[in-house]
């Protein structure tokens, strides 16, 4: 997603505050105080995202719908977002985050009152637009958090961010079952899921006011003038100079993930069937993948920076989350235990992955390369989540683990030739922090003799050219440069007596 960034003036973080008061608008206190803003800013998109999961029992069953219909609910979510990535961001970050939070709050009302009016398609319409600006709002929630902070606290605000996200898809699982049966006392038939979705959509409007609050202190600290970077821009035919570790870390990605969120999207349901919970325990038993999200995910990321070794990392990971399917499918162990390795897992994959894209793509087309591998695996997932819903129809869900443990066995494979190839390239994806750092100070060092040799060459050769222009040269020394020039080789002065 492109973005704009402010002009040099508009640094507030950690490195120049120190001359500035605790509660200066550039100060400690009201980056801070900001940072909670931007922490639940993404909160009601979060928990809104998986409200159909946290009630697919009783959307399935109120709508007559099959589990493929109903996997349409995450699937056109996705679909805007395989092209909105190449979009602009033409509203700048202040104003582009509160509409973006606006619109996420119209396409939860457009979802719930699809279900009032007992229009599925209406439905459809309203996690499409909740798809618009869902992930739109994500990554200005991310460069908000650029802006604002930036050097060694960085890695750690995004973990915050994060867990909070986590957080907020972990509370929608916990509490919508619950909200549902006390609506359902007051309200009959498809009117109790309805108004439980109007319930809901109140967090988006929590959304809305941290976006607009931030907007306000933005204007404050840095000042109320925008400048569009076009450096950022994205441009679709630098793709055709990505190496091939790029397409490898985009394959991985879409195979992995595929065995993550439409396992949560349809997972309720699995839990009952399989292990004969109740819809509350099978909800909290989704939920649980995120929270354990939510604790690792800082705890890991910061293992990843302080090692290295982001190649192994994944695979290992890999490794680990065929070992939690593999539990869930072929065991009847407390499923747990499962879910926690899955969480762990995910946590770590996603840590590690990611920060590859910035070790085989020059800074100039970062957003290039990030937009393609958001667009790629949204793409996946929209697929992947129809296909799902068909295979969990046609085979159940014995069928579906399958499916999942495929794809994952896919990205262990990409994983290993990632890491075969790494080892016969640079080497720099899977190695330590300490060896990376030396890497990439001999590449510069080298950048500056080869730039310094250059204009070295450079200057020789003027001054080789000013001396064969100054001095004096004979009708043969000239007739015999020219002939040089053009491609003959020099000759003698012999054949022209």
């Amino acid at each position: 997603m492109n973005t704009v960034i402010e002009d040099d003036d508009s640094d507030i973080s950690a490195e120049n505050e120190d001359s500035r008061d605790f509660c200066h608008p550039r100060g400690r206190c009201f980056r801070y105080l900001a940072l909670t803003f931007m922490c639940f800013l993404g909160f009601g998109s979060y928990f809104c995202f998986d409200n159909p999961g946290a009630l697919q029992d009783v959307i399935t069953k109120d709508l007559m719908l099959s589990t493929t219909q109903f996997s349409y609910l995450y699937s056109f979510y996705s679909w805007p977002n395989t092209v909105l990535c190449f979009v602009g961001g033409v509203f700048g970050i202040r104003l582009g985050t509160v509409l973006y939070a606006l619109i996420v709050f119209i396409g939860q009302l457009v979802f719930a009152f699809g279900s009032l009016l007992d229009s599925f398609r209406i439905m459809l319409l309203g996690r499409l637009i909740f798809g618009i600006g869902g992930e739109s709002l994500a990554v200005a929630q991310n460069y908000y958090a650029v802006l604002w902070f930036k050097g060694r606290e960085l890695n750690m605000i995004f973990g915050l961010q994060l867990s909070f996200a986590r957080v907020g898809s972990a509370v929608n699982f916990i509490i919508m079952d619950h909200l549902y049966h006390f609506i359902d006392g007051y309200f009959k038939g498809r009117g109790a899921l309805g108004v439980t979705l109007l319930v809901a959509s109140t967090t988006c409007v929590l959304s809305l006011i941290c976006a607009i609050i931030l907007a306000f202190l933005d204007s404050k600290a840095r000042g109320k003038n925008e400048v569009k970077n076009k450096d950022d821009v994205v441009r679709i035919t630098d793709m055709k100079d990505f190496s091939p570790a790029f397409w490898m870390i985009t394959l991985i990605c879409i195979a992995y993930y595929i065995a993550i969120f439409p396992f949560i999207a349809l997972g309720k349901v699995f839990f009952i069937r399989k292990f004969d919970f109740s819809s509350d325990e099978a909800n909290f038993a989704n939920s649980f993948l995120y929270l354990i999200s939510a604790i690792a995910s800082p705890l890991l990321g910061l293992l990843v920076d302080k090692t290295g070794w982001n190649v192994f990392w994944v695979f290992f990971s890999t490794i680990c989350t065929i070992g939690a399917h593999s539990l869930l499918t072929f065991t009847f162990l407390n499923p747990f235990y499962a879910v926690t390795l899955l969480g762990l897992s995910y946590s770590m994959c996603a840590s590690a992955l990611w920060p590859m894209i910035s070790l085989v793509i020059p800074e100039y087309q970062l957003g290039t390369a990030y937009g393609i591998a958001q667009a790629l695996q949204n793409l996946g997932l929209a697929v992947a989540t129809m296909l799902a819903g068909m295979v969990v129809d046609s085979g159940g869900y014995l069928l579906l683990e399958m499916f999942f443990l495929a794809w994952l066995f896919v990205s262990l494979i990409v994983s290993l030739l990632m890491w075969i190839y790494d080892i016969r390239t640079t080497g720099v994806l899977n190695m330590t922090v300490a060896q990376r750092t030396a890497y990439e100070n001999a590449k510069a060092s080298n950048k500056d003799i080869t730039e310094s040799l250059l204009r070295r060459e450079s200057v020789v050769e003027d001054d080789i050219l000013e001396d064969e222009l100054t001095q004096p040269q004979t009708v043969d020394q000239i007739r015999n440069r020219y002939l040089s020039r053009v491609g003959h080789n020099n000759v003698s002065n012999n054949i022209y007596l």
